[in-house]
């Protein structure tokens, strides 16, 4: 297994401190009357974001200019139907009223009323295929938009350091590569144009009522701030009960997965009963925010309705009197109702594109936090220089006077040294939050020194491209790690190109041929989600294979015989020893008995190394490392023998 394809998180309490977990992503909840009820997240700096944006959009610049264009022209025409349709009405009307009164000639000019449809019919087929190709050209500048977006996150998630991933829950990371960045894509592709068509169809629809009417006009605009109004109040009353809602959910999801995810644990210790309690508790909460939430954004619209068909009698009313007057004809009082019937649409959408709108802009920022975030430092110019130098070394370590901690004011190591010859077994033990860990982690430039520097063969580290350095070392951690795949693929995860007997005969260095050949499909079985198909020995076993395959230069082995029973750890540990010959080792052990072979011991303590030695001399000195075998060793012993007194 190759080390820069692995990383494992620190024990030191220095990095708990420096790295708390923050919340996820935005959570957003739909109601009726257009989403104006979704609780909306606010940008720090809308404009900024925006722009920054648009930045992304500017490749497209001529695509965009398109869809514009074509969204004009669909709306106009669309806008253009009632006014023609009415002069239909009106000449069937007069011919109507013609033909009732027996006027000489009096006839339905029906000629004349099949071109005025015939037209219309070809306005509304122009105008949808306008709108078809708004949506088609929209749609891919929205995806090459959001597949740019995608590619820098992914790119940039590569070249961050560790020490992000750390600061940061798997979820929120997550959640702003897929949620934020399909809430961009789903605003991009659709709000867009909704803004385009809402603004020049309510510009349209004004100036067609105008052009019919002054005085019905200013009937129709009359009604606007009741709109206006009711939008507001059904929005603000709203908001607070989906921000309620999306929160409980949130809670009710996470409770679930826990409860599922540990369903062995829940059903060991009986908590079945206040599981379900607990669940009701939270489910009657969401369904009564979630109701009261529903209902209130559930009366924009009958309120709308009302609204639209208070002017609607009004607009009749006083048009019959005008057109009882002849001030008006019958088809211009038809087109101007269907105007004043579309007069409200674009404003239910645009007070729904400025919600949505806020949100986007936050997910942009957070997405665009994440580009801006401080990268790991460039390899140093002169590196490549010393790969050649580098490469033919065997191995030997050297940490010069190095100094770390995972925040500027509290220091974890200061000044530690230490020598690891060539070929030599390293074993590092002590405590919990020693710094075990992090002493292999800065060896790999997981992070970055405060001060001193560590050489491979006499070269710092600094001067070698970490994927280079990275490839020298092989790792073990006490965490299985696995991924999607095959067994064979993931034994030979470490080293491309291997062959099948090179993986087979890793696999047998590692004692785990004999169970993967008893599998139903062997190599070839395929593991489920976490690799729970095989017990956790079983998925150790596969780790150490992968290092056994990688044969690196420089080996570390982070507790990884912990999970194997005592019978396998001896032949595995036989098998290590194999694989150590010649190799440069650092062994991170709580379990004494696996490094007594060590050729030095480090026990380390606070950061620091405390005692330095073999296994014997270390004994001999009574310190801290006899302190810690006589607690595992004589502590069992005296366990062993209560126990056997007892029987």
């Amino acid at each position: 297994m190759s080390a820069h394809d692995t990383r494992k998180r620190n024990d030191g309490p220095a990095a708990t401190e420096a790295r708390p977990g923050r919340p996820g992503g935005i959570g957003m909840g739909h109601g009726p009357g257009g989403g104006l009820g979704r609780p909306v997240e606010k940008a720090k700096d809308f404009k900024g974001t925006m722009r920054r944006l648009v930045g992304y959009l500017k490749p497209y610049s001529p695509s965009i200019m398109l869809v514009f264009g074509m969204a004009v022209l669909s709306t106009v025409f669309s806008v253009a139907g009632p006014k023609i349709l009415g002069q239909s009405i009106t000449i069937l009307f007069e011919g109507v009223m013609a033909v009732a009164k027996h006027l000489p000639g009096a006839a339905i000019d029906y000629q004349r009323i099949g071109a005025i449809l015939l037209t219309l019919l070809g306005l509304y087929l122009v105008s949808s295929a306008f709108s078809y190709a708004t949506g088609l050209v929209m749609a891919g500048v929205s995806q090459k938009t959001v597949y740019s977006l995608r590619s820098s996150i992914d790119e940039k998630l590569a070249r961050l350091p560790l020490s992000y991933f750390d600061g940061r829950t798997h979820g929120e990371i997550l959640s702003r590569v897929t949620n934020d960045v399909d809430v961009i894509a789903n605003t991009l592709q659709q709000s867009l144009v909704q803004v385009i068509t809402s603004v020049v169809t309510l510009v349209g629809s004004v100036a067609m009522m105008f052009s019919i009417s002054w005085k019905l006009s200013l009937v129709a605009l009359a009604t606007l701030p009741f709109y206006v109004l009711t939008t507001m109040f059904v929005a603000k009353r709203s908001q607070g009960y989906y921000k309620q809602q999306q929160k409980l959910l949130g809670e009710l999801n996470g409770h679930v997965e826990e409860m599922y995810s540990g369903h062995q644990v829940v059903k060991a210790f009986g908590y079945e009963r206040r599981s379900v309690g607990h669940f009701d508790e939270v489910n009657g909460k969401l369904y009564s925010v979630a109701w009261k939430a529903q209902f209130i954004s559930g009366i924009i619209m009958p309120v709308m309705n009302f609204i639209n068909n208070l002017g609607y009698v009004a607009i009749a009313v006083i048009g019959g009197v005008m057109a009882s007057k002849r001030a008006i004809s019958l088809g211009d009082i038809q087109a101007f109702i269907q105007y004043a019937r579309q007069f409200t649409q674009p404003i239910i959408q645009t007070a729904n594109i400025a919600n949505i709108l806020q949100s986007t802009m936050a997910a942009s920022e957070r997405v665009f936090e994440v580009l801006d975030e401080a990268e790991e430092s460039a390899d140093a110019p002169a590196a490549s220089i010393a790969v050649d130098t580098f490469e033919k070394t065997c191995g030997d370590v050297s940490f010069e006077g190095i100094s770390f901690g995972y925040t500027d004011d509290k220091l974890l190591m200061d000044g530690l040294s230490l020598t690891a010859p060539c070929g030599e077994t390293i074993a590092i033990v002590g405590p919990t939050g020693a710094g075990k860990t992090t002493l292999v982690n800065l060896l790999m430039r997981f992070y970055e020194l405060k001060g001193g520097r560590i050489t491979i063969g006499g070269v710092d580290i600094h001067d070698i491209p970490r994927g280079t350095l990275r490839r020298s070392f092989g790792m073990v951690l006490q965490d299985a790690w696995l991924f999607g795949g095959t067994l064979r693929e993931n034994i030979a995860y470490g080293r491309e190109c291997a062959t099948e007997e090179e993986i087979v005969a890793a696999a047998s260095a590692a004692h785990a041929d004999h169970f993967i050949r008893g599998l139903p499909h062997g190599y070839d079985t395929v593991l489920n989600e976490d690799a729970t198909n095989l017990s956790q020995g079983q998925r150790q076993l596969l780790t150490i294979a992968r290092a056994f395959l990688a044969d690196p230069r420089i080996l570390i082995l982070d507790e990884a015989t912990s999970s194997v029973d005592t019978r396998t750890e001896t032949v595995v540990r036989k098998a290590m020893e194999r694989l150590l010959e010649g190799r440069t080792s650092f062994v991170i052990a709580h379990r004494l008995s696996t490094i007594r072979d060590a050729h030095t011991i480090l026990v380390m303590n606070e950061g620091n190394i405390v005692e330095k030695g073999s296994h014997d001399e270390l004994l001999a000195a009574d310190g801290f490392y006899a302190d810690l075998y006589r607690s595992q060793f004589l502590g069992i012993k005296e366990e062993t023998a209560v126990s056997l007194s007892n029987n």
